[in-house]
């Protein structure tokens, strides 16, 4: 086998941005770093299919990628201005599609949903501890995009893997007061630290009225109590779609999961008013897995 060409940087690109890399198109279509997990090696894939040479790690720019230029450089900018340059880039470039997605990614400020010492404002998925990750803005307009007519004011709408609980702040700002935004992450400690992110941003209203929920537990099981939903988004990859979000699914409802192993597709969901599924595949991405706890914090 030949060795995969490096291509050069893309001319519209400035030096040092975040970039996506991907196989031959033989192997995947595109890749997006949406919330993946990166390893310690040079390539963002923990590893490769065996007929790839120590040469071919070296992989290409993906074209397809969502890349936006770093932001450290606005250092000097209040938090909020910086996440609207960010919400103005994903405009830009097409990520963010209508005003509802982008009013509410600029009243939620990415930067407090954060950890310290990692750079919130540059279209990467970031680590959050636990094994766990902190989608790229890119994969957070994604879904809010796909979401966005399941996410009315009134609607239900569930967010598995909540993480750091930045998108359930985002989907209650968007079905409000007389809605449901329910997080569910199996980490306790994730839960905690997502409260308190919550607390300090614009939707620390909503937590405190209760219409905002962060909760511990396996989210595969969904949360019951508060079914059916009309929104559900699932922020890790499933081998296959768990039937307990199926059926936590309101008839009318949508959901967003990514769905696979080592290749993963962004599955849309739609649960038609007679109870029959439609699933269609948005894109080739790339997330940790929907596993148990104890695999997760496996090597932790």
């Amino acid at each position: 086998m030949k060795p995969i060409p490096i291509l050069k940087p893309m001319p519209l690109l400035p030096l040092g941005i975040p970039r996506c890399y991907c196989f031959p198109p033989s192997l995947l279509r595109r890749c997006s770093l949406s919330g993946f997990l990166f390893s310690s090696a040079s390539s963002p894939f923990p590893s490769l299919p065996p007929s790839c040479s120590s040469f071919e790690k070296l992989l290409r720019p993906c074209p397809g990628f969502y890349s936006l230029p770093r932001m450290e450089h606005f250092w000097t900018r209040g938090s909020a201005d910086k996440n609207n340059v960010l919400v103005e880039q994903l405009k830009q470039y097409g990520v963010i599609k209508t005003k509802k997605v982008a009013e509410v990614m600029e009243t939620i400020d990415r930067g407090l949903f954060v950890p310290d010492g990692n750079s919130a404002y540059i279209d990467s998925p970031m680590p959050i501890g636990y094994n766990a990750t902190i989608s790229a803005p890119h994969m957070h307009g994604t879904c809010l995009e796909l979401l966005k007519e399941h996410l009315q004011p009134g609607m239900h709408a569930l967010d598995v893997g909540s993480g750091t609980g930045y998108l359930t702040a985002c989907f209650a700002m968007m079905v409000g007061l007389q809605g449901r935004a329910v997080g569910v992450e199996h980490i306790p400690e994730l839960v905690a630290s997502s409260i308190e992110n919550v607390k300090r941003s614009a939707a620390s209203s909503l937590l405190n009225g209760g219409s905002l929920s962060l909760h511990v537990a396996d989210g595969r099981q969904g949360w019951p109590e508060q079914a059916p939903y009309d929104a559900i988004h699932v922020g890790a990859a499933a081998e296959k779609i768990p039937q307990p979000l199926l059926d936590q699914l309101k008839p009318g409802g949508r959901m967003v999961i990514p769905v696979g192993s080592f290749f993963q597709d962004l599955q849309v969901v739609d649960k038609k008013l007679d109870g029959s599924i439609s699933i269609r595949s948005e894109t080739s991405v790339r997330y940790v897995p929907l596993t148990s706890r104890a695999a997760q914090l496996q090597g932790f």
